[in-house]
């Protein structure tokens, strides 16, 4: 039942949001105020080390070799076992892995992997394929497919290791993810101080990493693509989205995970399968294409375009770059979701999220970078003549960038089609905001507390986060959050290094069941 304090927090979010439809200086003075913190940030995160003569982020090798590392340690558990984690998400193995629970907020494997993936699969495979294109080329979707299957292993890692280590409080709610197997998982090796630290970094990058990729950037886009399609001109009008998704999310929010459960479960599997089946759609229309856009790619990922500045090491790192935005494999965020499956085997959720990164980035980034690959056979635009994370459209001299470059690509195969995927994208920035809020709670939590005031603090932050995120540029919000979510991952993977053996021993035991 919504309480006086729940009514008060949209009362006062309205309040905040008149402030800025009437004083639009204040979104103007926050984006002044965040691009050098943005950019400073995102140097400092994305800080490179020359290899070959190509200058390559630290956070991107150690992303790639961990799950290299991982693939195979674990003997290619990411194909082995796909199978596995197709039976228990579809229920069959259900008697097998269910736990008794008396937890309020355990849920079934199935909807933590909706809730997972609706915090994966969202504006990163159609914003971010479509800005890694536009800076990287057509290779640029060659290195997200790799780091796709590779990040498979990693998400069997840190899912398994956020059940392993969760626990449940004296009112029954279950607290998991990197925080916990950080910190209580290292303390078991003898390092509890570092575990301690490195727990504390990683809640604080999470809460970041709600505010901006899990929340602004999803609003920026989905404002972006409203204002785009319906061409309107009143400079409020994105704040006026971003007061909608606030009030909605508000709304969700406040029913706690099994709300969120609910409402992603039923959310995200129709609207995948629904933009998945656009994608086919225009492809098997195209079907004489797919071989020359496939050529693009391919050759794109070794020989990329002379346009694009940095070369061979710009695309993979866009590739790369973008599929870490986009699945989440290593920055350890998905298994605060799966902590809450009620299952006794750690190992048997570490297996159903398996499925995220294949289905968020080796299925549905590929299928848009093959539309977007197809409609600039013509070249429509330049690879890497971009500015401001926009490129330019050669017939009418127009800059457009992430979502609605995606929906040109839609528009030009199926006419009329561009209004549905600003559904699509809506419910996409929708289901991915309050699965990031529940990431983004439970750090929160984590640092402060589990009180009513900390809480309802969250909640105002977060919300307001929305609002701003429809108001600011794109450039500031892509900086942002892509360096927040990024910096999830040198915590997370230093965790991922130390705890891998206790992975293998909750694998064995669940195979010998």
């Amino acid at each position: 039942m919504v309480n006086l304090k729940q009514i008060g927090l949209l009362v006062f979010i309205l309040f905040v949001s008149m402030l800025i439809v009437l004083f639009p200086d204040i979104a103007m003075h926050t984006n002044e105020k965040l691009m050098p913190f943005a950019i400073i940030f995102e140097d400092t995160i994305l800080y490179p080390i020359s290899i070959a003569s190509n200058d390559i982020p630290i956070v991107l090798i150690l992303l790639t070799t961990g799950a290299l590392f991982f693939t195979l340690r674990f003997g290619f558990v990411n194909i082995r076992l796909f199978p596995i984690a197709l039976k228990i998400v579809s229920g069959k193995l259900q008697t097998l892995i269910e736990k008794e629970s008396n937890s309020v907020t355990s849920i079934h494997p199935f909807k933590a992997l909706a809730t997972a993936v609706s915090g994966t699969v969202g504006l990163g495979n159609i914003a971010m394929v479509a800005v890694a294109i536009s800076i990287g080329g057509p290779g640029a979707s060659f290195w997200m497919i790799i780091a796709g299957l590779l990040g498979m292993s990693t998400k069997f890692v840190e899912c398994t290791l956020g059940v392993k280590y969760r626990i449940t409080d004296a009112t029954g709610k279950i607290h998991g993810g990197p925080m916990y197997y950080l910190s209580r998982g290292l303390a078991e090796k003898g390092f509890a101080k570092t575990g301690k630290i490195l727990s504390i970094v990683f809640a604080s990058f999470c809460i970041g990493a709600s505010f901006g990729g899990g929340n602004a950037f999803q609003t920026n886009q989905a404002s972006a693509q409203i204002i785009n399609r319906f061409a309107l001109s009143n400079p409020s009008a994105g704040v006026v989205v971003g007061i909608l998704f606030a009030i909605v999310v508000g709304i969700v929010i406040i029913g706690g995970i099994k709300r969120i459960a609910d409402v992603t479960g039923r959310i995200v599997p129709i609207m995948a399968c629904l933009y998945v089946l656009a994608c086919l759609f225009i492809l098997f229309s195209n079907a004489q294409l797919i071989d020359d856009a496939l050529r693009e790619i391919f050759y794109g990922a070794f020989s990329p375009k002379a346009t694009i500045s940095g070369g061979f090491a710009t695309v993979m790192v866009q590739g790369f770059r973008r599929a870490a935005f986009s699945n989440e494999a290593g920055a350890g965020s998905a298994s605060i979701a799966h902590s809450a499956a009620n299952t006794k085997y750690p190992a048997s959720e570490g297996i159903v999220s398996l499925l995220e990164p294949f289905i968020d980035t080796v299925v549905i980034c590929t299928m848009t970078a093959l539309v977007i690959v197809i409609f600039n056979l013509n070249g429509v635009f330049n690879y890497g003549d971009v500015i401001d994370g926009e490129v330019l459209f050669i017939a009418t001299n127009e800059r457009i960038g992430g979502a609605p470059l995606t929906s040109a690509a839609f528009e030009s195969a199926i006419p009329g089609s561009s209004y549905a995927l600003v559904v699509a994208i809506v419910l996409f920035a929708f289901s991915t905001i309050i699965s990031w809020f529940y990431y983004g709670s439970q750090s929160w939590a984590y640092l402060f507390g589990t009180s009513e005031k900390a809480e309802l603090t969250y909640k105002i932050i977060f919300l307001i986060f929305s609002i701003l995120g429809a108001a600011v540029t794109l450039e500031a919000v892509i900086k942002f959050s892509d360096a927040m979510i990024l910096a999830l991952v040198f915590p997370n993977m230093i965790g991922l290094f130390f705890l891998y053996p206790k992975v293998k021993e909750e694998l064995d035991r669940f195979r010998n069941r």
